[in-house]
């Protein structure tokens, strides 16, 4: 592996604040159909997501598939409002995982539901 691949696969991960749990993210299914080419630039409606979480300490690999849209409608029913945003520049997509710097983002419904937890 190259210095760039290497550099390219660190910004695809992140970490919760213990340092004990890395998180990759990758997209199962987006909107084609809802493009935005506004001054924000290319960005692509996301739908479906394949969350990764390796726990550094077991190495434990556990993988959580999650409706994006669902959790946000579902998020909208409950309480009234949802913090995500599922729209995502194509700058931050590599081979359909998001980078590290966009999963906040994403997995925000998640973890305010406690579907998923760090």
């Amino acid at each position: 592996m190259g210095y760039e691949g290497y550099l390219s696969d660190r910004m695809l991960m992140s970490r919760d604040a213990f340092n004990r749990k890395q998180i990759k993210i990758k997209i199962i299914e987006e909107d084609e159909r809802n493009r935005d080419f506004s001054k924000n630039g290319d960005r692509v409606l996301i739908k479906k997501i394949l969350v990764i979480i390796q726990h550094l300490e077991t190495e434990e690999i556990e993988e959580i598939e999650l409706d994006i849209e669902e959790l946000e409608n579902r998020m909208k029913k409950e309480r009234l409002f949802t913090s995500s945003n599922r729209w995502v520049p194509r700058i931050d997509i590599n081979n359909n995982f998001v980078s590290g710097n966009r999963h906040t983002y994403l997995l925000s419904d998640a973890i305010a539901l406690d579907i998923v937890s760090f």
